[in-house]
Formats: structure tokens, C-alpha cells, sequence
């Protein structure tokens, strides 16, 4: 078997391996390849020698990375964020290179060159990672999240003309200013007659190919694309990362760019692995193990002094000082970018050895950090920002006048297009509720059409206390977002345990776990959406409107807990009647009689209940056994009429 085979191989297993393990522990990917690199890597066991061939390969996840940020390259996107882009992002970059420039220059005595090249990769913030955790946290939409998106969007943009200016500084002294001075009438050139040109030929040349119907057809022709303009670029002298990006710019303007961007993902994905993996296989450990007090220093400057200098200028362009604090903590780590132009100072020689393996490390640490300082943000920023106690309180205080008076009400945990269609739908009926949403936009527009909604976090305690928990009637969780729900579910248990709270999921996978942390029922859209297609197909095929809707019903009542029992015919019409059968949920709290009592005992079938269902938290699934002994904090979810409902209860809590 050839040597590169074997190597390829064992490099393959090593990274399924690390990789399955980082995200068992909610680590990034990324890390786990730079992991990769270090291990297999010739400087800790020597699996793998460091080779030209690897490392070229490598570079192409950097042309498809930076292929599909041009995609992202969006101008009305920029134009509407304009002043958190190019008025705090801009800052941001600036001062951190100005600052790295300076300190090179004046105390380690190198060139501004070196200081540009340094500094620009320690400005650099992982995209990746943060709007993951942002994702995760339900902050996006959040006003440190909005700073956090436009500084990293100015990042991205700002990557550009580093990859230009990196490989042309290591000339000495003339030749710098004639390599810059040809570099910059070359990127004129080819911006020119790519976006003159490229425009014009990029939209019917896809059209052409798209009318073919051939996926295998489409794929070889964005490879074409993407690697030819990158190639065009190479040959005027420029780099394959920007002639990759101006590709992407280019079909962002055509109405394939979300094809394009599923079907290059793989591509890309696989191939930056590889350039992270070859990352870490630059890391010398004897050399760190010497020069740990570089790390050290360099860690300092990326992650204390980053996070202050974001956090300040975010102060200084307005923001409250909770939000620049939570900026600040969101990008204090290095980024992916930064390992790119750390690789391309190396090459030029613009750096010191030492250096660059110092900052390699010291990246690497700063992205293993980031998940733990984001997730303990919020109390950092109330240790550090005094006014964060006042916003809370005030924020607060809002939602709780809001509710004040409202009882029995349903609290909607998102109020988005789900969120919105139930809250009109409870108003129908007239059941009052009460919205949470952390779109600030959203809320403000609903707020004034006069719609009981309110800027806040459901999954902290604070907020669903404000929103009148304890007095609530239910409790929805109307988006598909199982971290955040579990959250919720595990602060509901906690505080009202027997308070029903029915959760929204995107298909059937998270349903069992949602269950045992204490959702009465969860809704599955994918479910719900199939026996609407089934039920339009049934119809249009002829089958009578009655069959249909029996067909749905046993469906609905073999996957819905709380529906069984509640069909009783296709005719009736249950708005005459306030005495049918309805559900009700009791807590056996510790001086309920029925605790040590089987469900035999209670005999609550004489009183026309039925028990549903029996949530404890202890055991995911409760069977219904007439031998089954109560306990406390067990919540009976029982069906019946309300004056047997009412009996029923008196002979849980009190007694027969």
C-alpha cells in the first residue's frame, strides 16, 4: 500500500474519531481536527511527516471558505447594518492591529510589517463558533448579538485585503511599495473585468446548465466556476482565496446561491477540516513547552484585553453596558480566519517561528475557553456592570405590571408565526395570554398593534416568574428549539410541576426526551404536516370527507396522549356544550391523602374519571396499573366532567 494511502487513512479515522468525541462534549468540530494535527503530527507521535502535498491540498478549504463568505456578500445586508459593520467593526480591527503594531514595534523591535500581519490575525473572531452559541442561547436577534454579527461580518470582509497585502510585505524596502503599488493595479484590473463581465456571463451560463436537470452536470459546473476564477486570479499574481471570493459574489447575485451554497458545503467542509488538521500538525510542543510565557502573554492580549477593547468601543458607540460586556465575551477567542494568515506569514517569513507557534497555541486555548465565558456571560456582566441590575430589574418590573392583573392565562414562550397563529387563536376563545419573544424588532411592532407581548428570556427564572407563572394556566414553548425548551421545562417542573406546558419540535427525535423532562404533550411538525398531505391526498383520490377525518383521528389519538377519549363523532358540535369531558391536572403535594394509596383504592372510575396520564419525574413513563402507589409531587392528569373533576380532586388531596 502506498505511504500517502496509509497516511490519508489513518488521518481519516483519527478525525472521525476526535471529532464524534468533541461533539459528545459540545465542542466545536474545529478543534478536534486542530487536536488531530497535534497528536498524529510530527512533532507528539509522528504518524504523519508534514508534507507539501498535504498542505497544498489543505488550501483548497480555504478557497471554498472563502467562496462561500462570498456568497454571504450581501449589499443590502451591509447597507442595513452599515454603522455596526463599518462604524464598530471597523474599530475593532483597527485598533486591535494598531495596537499589535505598536507593541511589536516598540518592545519585541520588529517590523510594521509583522506587527500588520500579527495583528491582524488576533483581531480576527471565530464565525463559526459564535453564531453557534448565540444560535443555541436564542441571542442572535439579542442587541449584543446584532454588535456581535456586524463585527464579524467586517472581520470577514476585512480577511480580503489581508490575503492580498500578506504574501507582497515580505519584499524589502522598494520592492514593497512596487509589489503594493502592482498588486493594487492588478486587484483593479480583475475587479473590473470580473464584475463587468462575470455579471453579465454568470446568470445565463447557469440558466444553460440548470436546463439540463443534471445534478452531476451542475456540480462539475460550479467546480469549474469557483476553481477558474481562482485560478484566473492565482496567474494575475493575486491569491486563489480571493479569486474563490469574487466567485462567490458573483453567483450570489443569481437565484442559485442557496443551491450552490448546500451543494459546495461538503467540499468545503472536508477540505478546512484537512487545512485545520495541518494546522495542528505545525504546533511544536518542545518548543511551547520552553516558551510558555509567550502563550501566556499572547493568550492575555486575546482574550482580557480583546474583550475589554470590544466591549469599550461597543460602549462608545452607544450600547448599554451589559450589551458591550456580552460583545465583548461573544469575540474575545481567535477565529479560523487567524490560522489562515498565520499561514501565510509563516511562508513570507514575516514572522518568527517562536511567535507563530505561540499564537497557533494560544488561538487554539482562547476557542476552547469561549463556550464556557459565553455560557457564564450573564453572570460576569452582573459582577461587572452595576446599571445590568438596574435594566433586569426594570425589564422585569415591565413584564410583571403587564401581568399584574392577568390570571389563569397562557404564557407563549416565542412569538413567531406558531407563536402569533395561537395567540389569535386563544384570543378566539377568549383565554387571556401573554407572549415572550426576544426579537426586540418583533415586540416592538406586536406592542404597538396592541398585542400582550414582551421583550424576555422564558428560559430564566426571573422572567417567567414576572410573567405570572404561579398563576398561569399552561405554558407553550411555540419554537423547535429542544436546548432552549429543556431549559424551560426543567425551571417549570421546578416551580409549578403539575402546570401542563406543551413544547414544539421539528420531527419525532427529541419527543421521549422532552417528555421525561416534563412536557405534558410535545406537537411534531413533521407529524402534523404528513397528516395534512395524507388527508389532502385521501380527499382528492375520492375517499369520503368522514373516512378522512376517522383516518386522521385514530392516528392523532394513538400519537397524542390527550386526545384519546375525546372523539366522539365527526357531527357534534362542542361549543353547545360546557359539560363535556375536559382534562385537569392535579399535584399531590406532601399532605395529599392519596400518597401511599394504589389507583385500585381511589376507585375514581365510579366518579366518571379517567386518569390520562402521570407525570413523575423520577420515571420518564408512568404505567397505568391499578396496583401503581401514588407519591408525592406525582401530577394526575385526569379527564372528565368539571363537577366530577372537582370530586375527583377532593378525594386526591383531602380524602373520600
Amino acid at each position: 500500500m502506498p505511504v500517502h494511502l496509509s497516511s490519508l487513512l489513518l488521518l481519516l479515522a483519527a478525525a472521525v474519531i476526535t471529532v464524534v468525541l468533541c461533539r459528545l462534549v459540545k465542542l466545536p468540530a474545529m478543534l478536534g481536527y486542530l487536536f488531530v494535527g497535534m497528536l498524529i503530527g510530527p512533532h507528539v507521535l509522528g504518524l504523519i511527516a508534514s508534507s507539501e502535498e498535504a498542505t497544498h491540498l489543505a488550501e483548497y478549504g480555504v478557497v471554498f471558505l472563502m467562496f462561500t463568505l462570498g456568497l454571504e456578500f450581501n449589499l443590502a445586508k451591509l447597507k442595513a447594518m452599515r454603522r455596526i459593520v463599518f462604524g464598530l467593526g471597523a474599530a475593532q480591527v483597527g485598533a486591535m492591529v494598531l495596537l499589535v503594531i505598536i507593541g511589536l514595534v516598540l518592545i519585541v523591535r520588529l517590523n510594521w510589517a509583522a506587527g500588520l500581519a500579527l495583528g491582524g490575525a488576533l483581531a480576527m473572531s471565530s464565525t463559526a463558533m459564535v453564531s453557534k452559541l448565540l444560535a443555541d442561547r436564542n441571542e442572535l436577534n439579542a442587541a449584543h448579538g446584532q454588535n456581535a454579527i456586524g463585527i464579524l461580518l467586517f472581520q470577514d470582509l476585512a480577511v480580503v485585503p489581508l490575503l492580498i497585502m500578506l504574501p507582497v510585505l515580505s519584499h524589502p524596502g522598494e520592492e514593497l511599495v512596487n509589489a503594493l503599488g502592482l498588486a493594487a493595479l492588478k486587484i483593479v484590473v480583475v475587479l473590473f473585468l470580473l464584475l463587468n463581465l462575470g455579471q453579465k456571463l454568470m446568470r445565463p451560463w447557469f440558466n444553460l446548465v440548470a436546463k439540463q436537470h443534471s445534478s452531476e452536470l451542475f456540480m462539475l459546473n460550479l467546480l469549474l466556476v469557483t476553481l477558474g476564477i481562482a485560478w484566473l486570479t492565482e496567474l494575475s499574481g493575486l491569491s486563489l482565496a480571493l479569486g474563490a471570493f469574487l466567485a462567490g459574489m458573483l453567483i450570489a447575485e443569481t437565484e442559485y446561491r442557496y443551491q450552490v451554497e448546500d451543494d459546495i458545503r461538503p467540499f468545503r467542509d472536508l477540505l478546512l477540516g484537512l487545512f485545520f488538521v495541518t494546522v495542528g500538525m505545525t504546533l511544536n510542543f518542545s518548543q511551547l513547552a520552553t516558551q510558555w510565557w509567550l502563550v501566556l502573554i499572547i493568550l492575555v492580549v486575546l482574550l482580557p484585553l480583546k474583550i475589554a477593547m470590544i466591549a469599550g468601543l461597543a460602549r462608545w458607540f452607544g450600547a448599554s453596558a451589559g450589551v458591550s460586556l456580552r460583545t465583548g465575551f461573544a469575540l474575545g477567542q481567535g477565529g479560523e480566519f487567524a490560522f489562515v494568515l498565520l499561514t501565510l506569514a509563516g511562508s513570507g517569513k514575516l514572522l518568527p517561528e517562536p511567535l507563530l507557534q505561540a499564537t497557533t497555541a494560544a488561538i487554539v486555548l482562547s476557542m476552547l475557553a469561549t463556550p464556557f465565558i459565553v455560557q457564564h456571560s450573564d453572570k460576569l456582566v452582573l459582577r461587572f456592570a452595576a446599571s445590568e441590575w438596574m435594566n433586569m430589574a426594570a425589564n422585569l418590573h415591565q413584564i410583571a405590571v403587564r401581568t399584574m392583573q392577568s390570571q389563569g392565562h397562557v404564557i407563549v414562550c416565542g412569538y413567531g408565526r406558531s407563536g402569533q397563529s395561537l395567540a389569535r387563536i386563544l384570543s378566539e376563545e377568549g383565554i387571556p395570554f401573554f407572549a415572550l419573544d426576544l426579537d426586540p424588532e418583533k415586540v416592538r411592532e406586536a406592542t404597538t398593534a396592541g398585542e400582550s407581548v414582551v421583550f424576555g428570556d422564558a428560559a430564566k427564572r426571573e422572567v417567567l416568574m414576572a410573567a405570572g407563572l404561579m398563576r398561569a394556566r399552561a405554558l407553550v414553548v411555540s419554537y423547535a428549539d429542544t436546548h432552549s425548551a429543556m431549559k424551560i421545562l426543567e425551571l417549570a417542573h421546578q416551580i409549578r410541576p403539575e402546570l401542563p406546558v406543551i413544547v414544539r419540535t421539528y420531527d419525532e427525535t427529541d419527543i421521549d426526551k422532552l417528555k421525561n423532562a416534563g412536557a405534558t404533550e410535545v406537537v411534531a411538525e413533521i407529524l402534523e404536516g404528513s397528516l395534512m398531505l395524507a388527508s389532502h391526498t385521501l380527499m382528492m383520490l375520492g375517499v369520503p370527507l368522514n373516512t378522512v377525518l376517522k383516518r386522521i383521528r385514530r392516528v392523532r389519538e394513538d400519537r397524542y396522549q390527550m386526545f384519546r377519549g375525546f372523539f366522539r363523532g365527526t357531527t357534534e358540535d362542542l361549543d353547545e356544550s360546557a359539560n363535556l369531558p375536559r382534562l385537569h391536572t392535579v399535584l399531590l403535594s406532601s399532605d395529599a391523602s392519596a400518597i401511599g394509596r394504589t389507583l385500585g383504592e381511589l376507585q375514581l372510575a365510579e366518579l366518571h374519571v379517567e386518569i390520562k396520564s402521570i407525570r413523575r419525574k423520577a420515571t420518564p413513563s408512568v404505567p397505568l396499573d391499578s396496583t401503581l402507589m401514588l407519591q408525592e409531587n406525582d401530577v394526575l392528569v385526569l379527564l372528565g366532567e368539571p363537577e366530577n373533576l372537582a370530586a375527583a380532586e377532593m378525594v386526591l388531596l383531602q380524602g373520600s
